[in-house]
């Protein structure tokens, strides 16, 4: 009988929530970020024995912009916070390399670096900047890859881009990538976006088909949608830094190993929902189009000057743009070497 009661009181005080996890991210239940944050809610409630607990805010429940949720979690009111590099740019400018176009050649590639040195490069490099109130827990995605879209022609060569009033959001990057291609940048709110591409005050966008069709795009006007991957849409996955060290350390390794499957999660979301994404978009009479490697080749040497302004002119952007190299680098190296060996 004592030991039935001591049994009964370890499973009590081991349910108890000790800690409670305030995570919110800006978008809804059909984005691959909330797939995300109900993997790690799952895991780290049930890893943790009950330990931790995960509330969900998802919308605009706790704050609306980068910057308003970012101030959150630095003063401990928002403990996890899903944000994209635009919208963490303005407090981490160098979080733009994510941006940086065709550094990263497929998702075996960006998946290998965003689990790698780089990320904490990154971390490191946040926490500094944010008097060690803001970490940089992991880099998902959130939604593929970019690709340009429009409402004119179909974009086969740099040169098609001339003149096309292409859609970004406020930061320096995506602008100057577009002027870099003959485009003409146009930040314009995502709110707003549908009825910019309607009304011609854009021609397109620069986003993953995903978040195309889960705005009908297409009904505004996009018809015309070319492959390029220019970059990979990473999902910076901020946390309190005091919230995450004021728990002992069997805890932090939950959360950690939360982020984890919260970030294996968000992988492999967009490629499952990208596929009817694809399919609504060429049944409804979109033009979708795959560069040739050589057409991919000139993309890629008409965006070259946006490194060397990347690296000159956003504070930190050399350090965090070697990091991004080296990591690639690595990152190919290793998965030829798997896949020579799996062919053989």
């Amino acid at each position: 009988m004592m030991a039935a009661m001591m049994s009964g009181a370890a499973m009590t005080a081991a349910s108890a929530q000790d800690y409670t996890i305030r995570a919110t991210a800006n978008s809804n239940e059909n984005d691959e970020d909330y797939d995300g944050l109900v993997v790690f809610k799952n895991f780290v409630e049930s890893a943790s024995n009950g330990a931790i607990a995960v509330e969900l805010f998802i919308g605009t429940q706790l704050c609306s912009t980068g910057a308003e949720c970012l101030q959150g979690v630095a003063d401990g009111t928002i403990d996890v916070y899903i944000s994209t590099s635009g919208g963490a740019s303005g407090i981490f400018p160098y979080v733009q390399v994510l941006d940086l176009p065709y550094l990263m050649r497929d998702d075996r590639v960006a998946e290998h670096v965003m689990q790698g040195d780089f990320v904490r490069t990154m971390r490191d490099m946040a926490l500094e900047d944010s008097g060690d109130k803001i970490r940089l827990m992991t880099i998902g995605n959130t939604g593929g890859w970019r690709n340009f879209a429009n409402t004119q022609r179909r974009i086969a060569e740099p040169s098609d881009m001339n003149g096309l009033k292409i859609r970004t959001v406020v930061a320096d990057l995506p602008q100057e990538l577009v002027r870099a291609l003959g485009g003409s940048p146009t930040p314009i709110p995502w709110p707003e976006l549908f009825t910019s591409i309607q009304t011609g005050v854009v021609d397109g966008s620069k986003n993953g088909i995903t978040d195309i069709m889960g705005m009908k795009f297409p009904d505004a006007g996009l018809q015309y949608m070319t492959l390029d991957g220019h970059a990979y849409m990473g999902a910076l996955w901020w946390m309190s830094n005091d919230t995450f060290m004021a728990m002992p350390e069997d805890m932090r390794r939950v959360v950690v190993d939360g982020f984890y499957a919260l970030q294996q999660a968000t992988f492999a979301s967009p490629k499952r929902k990208s596929i009817p994404a694809y399919e609504a978009f060429v049944e409804g009479g979109g033009d979708l189009y795959v560069p040739t490697p050589e057409q991919k080749a000139a993309f890629s040497e008409a965006a070259s000057p946006v490194y060397d302004w990347f690296a000159a002119n956003v504070d930190g952007g050399d350090t965090i743009l070697a990091a991004l190299r080296t990591a690639v680098a690595e990152a190919e190296a290793d998965i030829d070497a798997a896949m020579a060996s799996d062919l053989n």
